[in-house]
């Protein structure tokens, strides 16, 4: 032994009088993969050399690996572990398959070149990613306030050993030794060497990580992170906030179902609870809701449900169930007299101010029916409805306006050919009037009886000038109009009149006028003036204002006379 040791450290000592050394390299190569060792000298020898020799250092000793003269194969001089593993590239570089953690150990090209020999030391290292991350040992439930373990994350067959990191939401949990506590463990595999690393957390969780999500992240020196699946863990906590809740509280209304649901905010949940339904209280277990059937108006109030186990946690609601009623005092058939009144009240009662609208005839009015001063025209159908929510309440009734008939227009028209004459009357009167006219005509038309109205029209051929008579009547009474309807053949001898004479005649009739009326004026001016100086000259003389009565009655007549001509 001492003579091996002797002669490695003369071969050291003549390495070092006549070798030329290169620097210490380290290079990296992958688990199971093929890793090239060069060979790296200041001279091309690739071409130049001699020789060259690999070997590698075991037990501080050297062990050739293989051999290579010029222009030669390279000879394997390896035995056991390198025996099949190792060969020379093209240039010059070790190759070595199927890398292991064994093979991290310095190896040497040495090379004759000409009178030099010169060589390069590399030191060789193994690394592996690890296989991905996953988390076990998972904690069933995390208690707020209370530190647990939440779980192992392990990262194993690596090289070197990854460091394991732990993430809340992707955000890196840290160590602090009170809420949050980490511990680590690397353990090398006796077959591989390699590592498995394994790192266990403590957690402290507050409610607002009911839903976070936690995982584990493997970092390695070859720059690839992998993540474990995300967990998600229960939170568990007492009860802090009780709610009471009503379910499809907008529609509750007199003869349906009310349910209650008592909320608590605790994890898990309480299943038992004390439901107080306005003075009396109801015990439910395993379920936090509770039914009252075929509610009315007086189910309205406060309720209030608490915990069993702590009654001073309570929660209360004010609850309100729609009711509406509506009462018209009108019957489904109203009969009122034209010019009266309606009279009509509504009365409702309801939980809440409901909703009012009124149609007539389907369709829908701005406001109500009209309630004083009736016409005709306001007989009708009306629909009352009222809503409030999910209730609907309607009332109708029917509308009749009586009255004495009344003609509200009565002209005359001609026909398409101008060869008679139409008449239209024109009346209003419920029930409906009948119509008659005191000449013979040919009925044209008699519209529908509507809100009241009747129109009626005859067509008639008047041979003079003549004065036609519309008369409506019905049980109220009766009322006529007269209208003056000319001759046929009158019209034609108009039409046919020269219409330049007509102009003449038509300025001589105005000048006429024109001058009577200018007379009027005059005389109806020297009477006033007339009658003030006589009151004037009495009340200057004191005298009475008596006059002469003949003499005022006469200029009266004059004065009227005059008007009257002036009119015609």
């Amino acid at each position: 032994m001492r003579v091996a040791r002797m002669m490695h450290l003369l071969s050291l000592l003549f390495c070092a009088l006549l070798c030329q050394v290169t620097g210490l390299e380290t290079i990296f190569g992958l688990y199971g993969e093929m890793v090239a060792i060069p060979c790296k000298t200041e001279a091309n020898i690739q071409d130049d050399f001699i020789l060259i020799k690999w070997i590698y250092y075991k037990d501080q000793q050297e062990v050739n690996l293989l051999v290579k003269k010029q222009k030669e194969e390279a000879n394997v001089t390896a035995v056991g572990e390198y025996k099949d593993r190792v060969s020379m590239a093209a240039n010059l570089s070790l190759l070595l398959a199927d890398a292991k953690l064994t093979d991290q150990r310095t190896f040497k090209c040495m090379v004759v070149v000409g009178g030099d020999i010169k060589q390069h030391i590399v030191n060789l290292e193994i690394q592996k990613l690890p296989e991905a991350p996953f988390i076990t040992e998972k904690a069933e439930a995390l208690e707020i306030g209370k530190r647990t373990k939440l779980g192992t994350c392990f990262a194993k067959h690596a090289n070197p050993a990854a460091k394991i990191v732990w993430l809340k939401n992707n955000k890196t949990l840290l160590s602090d030794g009170n809420r949050i506590l980490i511990n680590e463990t690397v353990v090398k595999q006796p077959e591989t060497q390699l590592s498995n690393v394994a790192s266990t957390l403590h957690y402290s969780a507050e409610k607002k990580d009911t839903s976070a999500q936690f995982s584990c992240r493997a970092e390695h020196p070859l720059g690839v992170d992998l993540v474990s699946p995300p967990e998600t863990f229960s939170i568990t906590y007492s009860t802090e906030n009780i709610a009471l809740q009503v379910e499809d509280e907008d529609q509750l209304v007199e003869g349906s179902n009310m349910t209650l649901k008592c909320v608590a905010d605790g994890n898990p949940p309480p299943t038992s609870f004390y439901f107080l339904l306005k003075g009396h209280m109801v015990k439910v277990e395993n379920t936090n809701m509770y039914t009252i059937q075929d509610i009315s108006r007086n189910n309205s109030g406060e309720y209030k449900c608490s915990l069993i186990d702590d009654p001073s946690k309570e929660g209360s609601r004010n609850v309100t169930v729609n009711f509406l009623d509506v009462k018209l005092n009108l019957d489904k058939t109203v009969i009122r007299e034209a010019g009266g009144s309606l009279n009509i009240s509504l009365d409702i009662d309801s939980s809440a101010k409901p909703t009012v609208s009124w149609t007539k005839g389907g369709v829908k009015l701005n406001q109500g029916p009209k309630n004083t001063n009736l016409a005709y025209s306001d007989a009708g159908f009306y629909e009352l409805e009222v809503m409030l929510g999910p209730l609907r309440r309607k009332a109708s009734f029917h509308l009749t306006v009586q009255g004495a008939p009344v003609i509200r227009n009565l002209h005359e028209q001609h026909d398409k050919d101008g060869n008679r004459k139409v008449l239209i009357c024109e009346a209003e009167g419920s029930p409906k009037p009948a119509v008659s006219w005191n000449i013979n005509g040919t009925l044209i038309d008699e519209k529908s009886f509507d809100n009241g109205t009747v129109t009626h029209k005859i067509s008639v051929v008047p041979s003079a000038n003549l004065s036609v008579t519309c008369i409506v009547s019905n049980s109220f009474g009766i009322a006529t109009k007269v209208i003056d309807v000319s001759s046929l053949f009158e019209d034609v001898k108009v039409d046919k009149r020269d219409p330049a004479g007509d102009d003449d005649k038509t300025k001589l009739v105005v000048g006429v006028v024109v001058g009577l009326l200018v007379a009027a004026v005059v005389i109806g001016v020297a009477y006033w003036v007339y009658m003030k100086k006589s009151k004037q000259g009495s009340w200057k003389t004191g005298e009475k204002e008596n006059g002469s009565s003949e003499e005022e009655k006469k200029l009266e007549e004059k004065a009227e006379e005059n008007s009257q001509k002036a009119d015609v």
